[in-house]
């Protein structure tokens, strides 16, 4: 049985789903089925978008119809399986884990009855798999995070989160690329740019990456480019 389902999506679109639960294990999947589709039928693609689950395909309608499309990708797909080749890179984001940068350490700590110490050692130990980009440009969906920090979002979302806030919420984590609202517990700050768009790739991370938090002190984010918050953001708490 075929591990994944072709859907129309539109007259130029098509959705392939690979499951209806989310897990790391797809995530090798969707890479390898994305790589393997712009190997084969890259000129014909506007666009792939991969996801949690699912791969969507944006193609030439004046060059393939929708059923035609539908048989290629069929075609290109079955014997597709995850390989060594099919997993991502690792990328390593260094983090400067800090109350002045990382309002809710101690949010997330009371929480799940750690000391602020253990969160950002669990938080650092784990390698995650990049999901998916969205909600902001270069914003990276990334899990799973251990079981042991799973925080929900703040009931109120800040109007303004800085860029290169590093933060979790249930057991995803994630880096602000640009300042922008948003509810998720915010517990340190990365000096890498993750939104670029003088970059040729504008994000350092793509979906299937693997990605892994390293722990930086205060000088060595300094050093790396980093920026301290403004003091109405510490007098407060980093609330905005």
């Amino acid at each position: 049985m075929r591990p994944w389902v072709v859907e129309t999506a539109g007259p130029d679109a098509l959705m392939v789903r690979f499951g209806e639960t989310i897990t790391p294990k797809l995530v090798p999947l969707i890479r390898g089925a994305s790589d393997q589709l712009r190997r084969e039928l890259g000129e014909r693609l506007y666009d792939l978008i991969p996801s949690y689950t699912t791969l969507m395909i944006v193609f030439d309608p004046r060059q393939l119809s929708v059923e035609e499309m539908a048989g290629r990708v069929s075609d290109v797909l079955q014997y597709l399986e995850a390989t060594e080749e099919s997993v991502g890179e690792l990328i390593e984001i260094p983090v400067w884990y800090d109350l002045s940068v990382g309002p809710d350490l101690e949010r997330v700590a009371r929480y799940n009855r750690l000391s602020v110490e253990q969160v950002i050692e669990q938080h650092s130990a784990v390698e995650y798999h990049v999901f998916a980009i969205g909600f902001a440009p270069g914003f990276a969906y990334m899990g799973e995070a251990p079981q042991a920090l799973a925080t929900p979002r703040l009931d109120t979302p800040r109007p303004a989160v800085p860029v290169g806030s590093v933060a979790l919420a249930d057991r995803q984590t994630a880096v602000y690329p640009i300042e922008t609202p948003g509810g998720w517990n915010l517990i340190g700050r990365t000096p890498v740019n993750m939104f670029d768009r003088e970059r040729a790739a504008l994000c350092p991370v793509s979906a299937g990456d693997r990605v892994r938090f390293a722990p930086i002190s205060r000088a060595e984010y300094l050093a790396q480019g980093g920026r301290l918050p403004p003091a109405s953001w510490q007098e407060r708490g980093g609330a905005r």
